[in-house]
């Protein structure tokens, strides 16, 4: 899983890898690409973050190995019912972005 930088393509293996190698890759992997818009996915990076420092912060020998490690790890997250806290409130939000919301409020005025 990964975001829609352009570079995040099968094609930026081509450009940086021999050809046999790039082709490999191709088809060993699956991009899921995630939404360009939306606040869930700084929950998606804040779990990824805590599961590379939390689980994944050394050398696994083997696909076996990671795919009976990391369910560990996640019913523990689970069980311990993490919770986010939110820090940038609507408020910082309006002050942060006000020349995006003057632009919206000019194409709501228009209309």
């Amino acid at each position: 899983m990964q975001d829609n930088y352009s570079t995040h393509t099968y094609g930026a293996f081509y450009e940086h890898l021999p050809v046999k190698t790039a082709r490999n890759l191709r088809h060993r992997l699956e991009f899921y690409y995630t939404p360009k818009h939306g606040s869930w996915l700084n929950m998606a990076e804040i779990e990824f973050a805590a599961l590379s420092r939390q689980c994944l912060d050394r050398r696994i020998d083997c696909p076996q190995q990671l795919e009976q490690e990391a369910p560990i790890w996640q019913a523990k997250r689970n069980e311990a019912a993490t919770k986010i806290n939110w820090s940038f409130t609507t408020e910082k939000a309006r002050v942060k972005l006000k020349n995006r919301y003057a632009e919206l409020t000019k194409i709501t005025t228009k209309n």
